[in-house]
């Protein structure tokens, strides 16, 4: 099941997908929206992050579809990303969604082996962060560096 447009509220998304389908086009979204830059192994990593999310039930969600739509913890689902409206429009004729979408597939099953070591954690090279200061990533993928060791 494609989604073109998701409706605005997560509950009535829920409903109208079913919640596989729903996780499914919510983590192809996520993978697309932080990484469609950084190729297949950039949204492999960053599918395992929200999965090793996932798998620690809590503040960061109780499911993938939650862990992607926590505020602030994914840029790209920000009201203000530049890039929210294409986010939210993109759909499998793109070459890179297509790519997330068979990732998301292979992260949902259980089948994605985990590239980064547990991480938790990712940002861009470019960018400082303070809870990333004094830490050594666990992995470096792309232009991502990825982090197992933050509370």
């Amino acid at each position: 099941m494609r989604i073109d447009r998701l409706p605005a509220d997560p509950a009535a998304r829920a409903v109208a997908c079913g919640d596989h389908a729903f996780a499914l086009d919510v983590l192809a979204r996520t993978l697309w929206g932080e990484a469609r830059g950084e190729g297949r192994d950039g949204m492999r990593g960053v599918a395992n992050v929200v999965l090793n999310r996932a798998a620690r039930p809590g503040w960061w969600g109780r499911s993938v579809a939650e862990v992607c739509l926590k505020p602030w913890q994914f840029s790209c689902w920000l009201e203000s990303d530049p890039n929210r409206a294409k986010l939210l429009g993109v759909d499998g004729r793109d070459r890179a969604f297509a790519t997330a979408l068979s990732i998301s597939v292979d992260a949902l099953a259980g089948i994605l082996p985990d590239y980064t070591f547990g991480a938790t954690h990712y940002h861009a090279l470019d960018c400082e962060v303070a809870w990333s200061k004094g830490r050594t990533p666990c992995a470096v993928i792309g232009r991502h560096a990825f982090y197992n060791d933050i509370d």
